[in-house]
């Protein structure tokens, strides 16, 4: 009977063992998959980004972006309406969603001024401190604990973001504040992200997403005096191009969030760094200072450490 109960135990042990190899694997694929998704995002990002500044010597930058979130729009709408999705849920009309689009349109008005009048580059590593403002804006909205050395790692990210857009220098432009108040709006957008509710779908949020940066369009234009202008053929290919990459890389993002652990994901959002500087170096010819160099060597690690001490 002993030997019995044994057997019976050491079988139980094999087949739970079995289990759990199959769920480590299968949660490995998930954030290979993940990663995978993530940095395409990034490269699509870059890519819109890219698009952007070059056609701001050609348009205006309200017709752009107006251009873009119409194109987007239209395209996940369709997408879902193929897809039998629905677009048009109850849940639209909440507080997060309300506050989400508002967040939206801020940081697109001052995010696409930055990339039509300040470099790709300075523009790419100022976004880079935005997980830190949404750690600091969870702590204050929703509560979160955050530890000493989290706010250590918040303050060292900030005096990189200072760093960057060298405040104490002769070449300091208040341009270079248009990146920062662009990251902060694309911030509280992710907060509001996140109290939004979960039942909606990649199709919803990406076709409200492109009409809060067409709306950022219609805004921007009466502000800076801008009338639309004829669009030729050449343009027209590189606005096209502008909206497959967004739809790329919003879809991309999304799908990324939901599949396998954000945190193993996450971090692979710093690879737009990567893209961003190597586009304007090459093809805009922008160059990095040392101390906007040094100062996104701090961003980019009080952020890891942020996240990794979240993890725990």
């Amino acid at each position: 009977m002993l030997v019995r109960c044994r057997k019976i135990l050491y079988n139980n042990r094999c087949l739970v063992g079995k289990v759990t190899e199959i769920k480590r694997q299968s949660l490995r694929r998930e954030n290979i998959t993940g990663s995978c998704l993530m940095i395409l995002s990034m490269a699509a990002f870059a890519g819109e980004d890219s698009v952007i500044k070059a056609l701001s010597n050609e348009l205006p930058v309200s017709q752009i972006i107006f251009v873009i979130g119409i194109g987007g729009a239209l395209v996940f709408a369709t997408i879902g309406l193929l897809l039998k999705k629905e677009i048009l849920v109850p849940e639209i009309n909440s507080l997060p969603m309300h506050a989400r689009i508002v967040t939206e349109i801020f940081g697109r008005i001052f995010y696409s001024l930055a990339l039509s009048l300040t470099s790709l580059s300075s523009t790419t590593m100022i976004l880079q401190a935005t997980p830190l403002v949404v750690v600091l804006g969870a702590s204050i909205l929703f509560n979160e604990k955050v530890g000493l050395l989290r706010w250590l790692a918040i303050g060292l990210g900030f005096i990189g973001v200072l760093m960057i857009i060298s405040p104490d220098e002769t070449e300091f432009s208040p341009l270079s504040l248009l990146a920062v108040f662009g990251m902060f709006g694309f911030a509280f957008r992710d907060l509001a992200s996140r109290a939004a509710s979960p039942k909606l779908n990649i199709f919803t949020l990406g076709c409200h997403g492109f009409l809060s940066l067409a709306a950022a369009g219609l805004i921007l234009s009466p502000i800076l005096g801008q009338s639309f202008l004829t669009i030729s053929g050449d343009t027209w290919l590189f606005l096209a191009a502008g909206v497959s990459l967004g739809v790329l890389g919003y879809g991309s993002l999304i799908s990324a969030m939901r599949i396998g652990e954000v945190s193993a994901i996450t971090p692979f959002r710093y690879t737009r760094l990567m893209f961003g500087l190597s586009i304007g170096y090459f093809i805009f010819s922008e160059h990095v200072s040392i101390n906007a160099a040094i100062g996104c060597v701090l961003i980019v690690l009080s952020s890891f450490t942020v996240l990794h001490r979240g993890r725990k």
